[in-house]
């Protein structure tokens, strides 16, 4: 079969199509012949070396296919089953860029007939993500599901991007009002269509008095992009008890937060990696997602504000390259 494989940590030149064995699945593990690889900022991030991963690796932890085999105490019955994938590659050596992929089976989660392969491999890390930093708030649901967040008001910042853009169906799935800060006309068209109730251009307009005024009690919850430079406009806008989810450093390695105000109105800060939360959160989110993609409640493509950029598996490193690069949508790669 077909793999993209690296052995050293660096640019996306280390990046190699090769030749290698069809695996078998052990037991309680699944094989998935992929269809459809999803490409996620840790991919290209492990690939240069910020996680310290060592030795060969097939990258990427998102993807989609069919099973087509089943190992011991398995269900055989899950052989022709269609199932999005998520972590394939976390502390494991074999991610989804390639024809064929051996995980353990409830990492291999039924994909409705509706739902495209494209669909498949844009949710993993982003949807999850986005889940951990939904549920997250003072009472907030371990698991997401219609009316769960209903009375609450979310701002998710960088409703462009792939977590945004899941945080906003997500959040909408669950009854919240949803607001989001966007950087340009473009990226607020494709916030609006993955139903944010109110978009916010933040170079356009006052950021801090437009959200007060559509949220005069203050946002419950942040889904936080940039948590370094929004750590200003978060406290303005944060209801009392509320909370900022962060799950990106790409404006900055360290934040300075503000104690007292922090400290009286019981501001919460937080951060997410989906890979390190605890293993009921990962359940959870992997329940929430597959009842929302079952009910259409959660989308990919342009007409859900998610466009997809396809990539050949020979152009991996080009792939990587337009994720690091800031591609706005969903990197795909067809294997």
């Amino acid at each position: 079969m077909k793999a993209i494989v690296y052995e050293r940590s660096g640019g996306s030149e280390v990046l190699s199509l090769v030749d290698r064995p069809v695996p078998e699945p052990g037991p309680g593990e699944v094989r998935v012949r992929v269809v459809v690889s999803g490409v996620n900022p840790t991919d290209w991030k492990s690939r240069s070396g910020a996680h310290g991963q060592s030795g060969a690796q097939v990258p990427n932890q998102d993807g989609a296919g069919v099973v087509d085999a089943a190992g011991p105490g398995v269900d055989p019955a899950r052989v022709g089953e269609r199932v999005w994938i998520w972590e394939s590659a976390w502390q494991r050596a074999d991610g989804t860029a390639q024809e064929y992929v051996v995980l353990p089976e409830r990492q291999a989660v039924a994909l409705p007939e509706h739902a495209s392969f494209d669909l498949g491999a844009s949710l993993g890390i982003p949807a999850m993500t986005a889940h951990r930093a939904l549920t997250l708030a003072e009472d907030a649901p371990a698991r997401l599901a219609p009316g769960a967040l209903a009375g609450r008001t979310v701002l998710v910042a960088g409703g462009a991007g792939a977590v945004g853009n899941a945080a906003i169906q997500l959040a909408r799935w669950a009854g919240a009002t949803v607001l989001t800060t966007v950087s340009s006309p473009e990226k607020a068209k494709l916030a609006q269509a993955a139903g944010a109730h109110h978009v916010v251009d933040y170079r356009a307009q006052d950021a801090a008095a437009v959200i007060r005024e559509l949220a005069p009690d203050g946002v419950d919850i942040v889904v936080e992009v940039a948590v370094t430079a929004n750590v200003d406009l978060d406290l303005a806008v944060l209801a009392d008890n509320g909370t900022v989810a962060f799950y990106a450093d790409g404006s900055g390695a360290e934040v300075t937060l503000p104690v007292r105000p922090s400290m009286f109105r019981n501001l919460r800060w937080l951060g997410v990696l989906v890979y390190t939360i605890p293993d009921a959160a990962k359940v959870a989110a992997v329940a929430a997602i597959q009842d929302a993609v079952a009910a259409g409640s959660l989308r990919g493509g342009a007409e859900a504000g998610l466009p997809w950029h396809r990539f050949p598996l020979a152009q991996t490193a080009e792939a990587h390259d337009a994720v690091q690069g800031g591609a706005v949508g969903k990197v795909l790669i067809d294997i």
